[in-house]
């Protein structure tokens, strides 16, 4: 009878858990309805622009902070402030760069994160490894199909490199994220290369512009950015039963 109201009990948590993290979330549905409904122009770029586009980014960090106790901020927390950065600096063409490295290092954190001890399941199962080395291919295949295109911008000294580091970094997460074998997380690190390859594409001027082409972007861009968020919240909720479970145990 204890066993069972034990199993009733937790599962009462969990709708409970589950209930109250929708609540939160809420503030992240709001600015993304927001960003949407405005669909800023590209060829308006203003600090108003960079607050609504950054704005569901920056509410999943809370968030993130909030479910952690602001334990863990260098890792999920720190990447989403840093790519809210990012969001900010690609509303102004001119610093593009600055985006790119932004979100670079928002790539680094979400990895090294992915390699704590919150993320206890990581290891090197034979389809995580085979989807590894396809994300790398196609990575590289990537990065050599836009060089032409990179070559003919009036920055590709700077470019070209930048560029190359960044597409390592970004697949250096999707892996990471794969070995975690947490779905959220792998959908994750996946919708973000999805969102950053359709970017690239179109930015670089290697595709013809798809007529809902930023439309993809964003979309894939927020999603792999909630799942990431959502991930490290249940990451972290396991490390921590699986902490006090060990601990009723001695």
């Amino acid at each position: 009878m204890d066993i069972l109201e034990t199993d009733a009990y937790d599962r009462r948590q969990r709708r409970h858990s589950s209930c109250v993290l929708f609540l939160f979330l809420l503030p992240f549905f709001m600015c993304i309805s927001i960003y949407f409904h405005l669909w800023i122009p590209l060829s308006a770029p203003s600090l108003f622009a960079a607050v609504v586009k950054s704005s569901p980014v920056l509410s999943l960090a809370a968030l993130v902070l909030v479910y952690n106790a602001g334990k863990t901020f260098w890792g999920v927390a720190a990447g989403l402030i840093f790519s809210a950065c990012g969001d900010c600096c690609l509303i102004w063409p001119e610093l593009f760069l600055h985006g790119m490295a932004a979100f670079g290092v928002a790539h680094l954190l979400y990895s090294l994160s992915f390699l704590s001890d919150r993320y206890t399941s990581l290891s090197a199962s034979t389809a995580a490894l085979f989807m590894s080395i396809i994300l790398w291919l196609a990575g590289t295949g990537v990065y050599f199909y836009l060089l032409p295109f990179l070559q003919k911008r009036p920055d590709s000294t700077v470019l070209i490199p930048s560029t190359g580091v960044y597409v390592v970094l970004i697949i250096a997460m999707a892996t990471l994220a794969m070995h975690t074998k947490r779905p959220l997380t792998i959908l994750g690190g996946l919708s973000f290369v999805i969102s950053d390859l359709a970017l690239s594409l179109q930015v670089f001027e290697a595709i013809d512009p798809l007529e809902n082409g930023r439309a993809i972007v964003m979309t894939t861009y927020y999603l792999a950015q909630l799942l990431i968020a959502l991930g490290d919240i249940k990451a972290g909720s396991d490390w921590e039963g699986d902490r006090l479970g060990k601990m009723k145990r001695m």
